[in-house]
């Protein structure tokens, strides 16, 4: 008999990452219903993507305008995929070291869940969380994509929905 819970690989994840609203926000999400989260060019936060799995669920933060916070829950679709804009050289995310036999980045795919009730900001969330509980309130972080606890998960969940 094996009652060991590390086999459980029903457990649910929780991400969160980041867009500049004026590049790609909430509301284009909520119109376009699914997207690549394609343009990361940070190797931790490209190496937190490849641990996500399909179902994981995405808290989307919109960085770089004031307030920051949180706006809205998305849920990872597809994985594996290689980000197109690294072979784009016009594009800001363009990586002349990279080529197709030997791409560096991949990205997800990911489709929208729902759009918070109400910002939860980045002041509000340093209220309620420490660095250990959320890596997003250290100071001097600047992933775009960081994993979430589940008990952290939950409560955000609650003040988002």
């Amino acid at each position: 008999m094996n009652s060991s819970k590390s086999l459980d690989m029903t457990e649910e994840k929780f991400w969160l990452m980041k867009s500049e609203p004026d590049a790609y926000s909430i509301d284009t999400l909520k119109k376009d219903g699914v997207t690549l989260w394609d343009g990361i060019r940070n190797y931790q936060a490209r190496n937190f993507m490849r641990k996500m799995a399909i179902g994981d669920k995405v808290f989307f933060y919109h960085s770089n305008c004031k307030p920051p916070g949180i706006v809205g829950f998305m849920e990872v679709i597809e994985l594996n995929i290689v980000d197109p804009t690294q072979f784009q050289k016009e594009s800001g995310y363009y990586d002349p070291k990279s080529s197709p036999e030997k791409p560096r980045w991949d990205c997800v795919k990911v489709k929208y869940l729902f759009k918070a009730a109400k910002l939860l900001s980045l002041p509000e969330l340093k209220i309620l969380f420490n660095e250990q509980e959320l890596l997003l309130v250290k100071k001097g972080n600047r992933l775009s994509i960081i994993p979430i606890e589940i008990e952290i998960a939950k409560l955000l969940l609650e003040k988002i929905k």
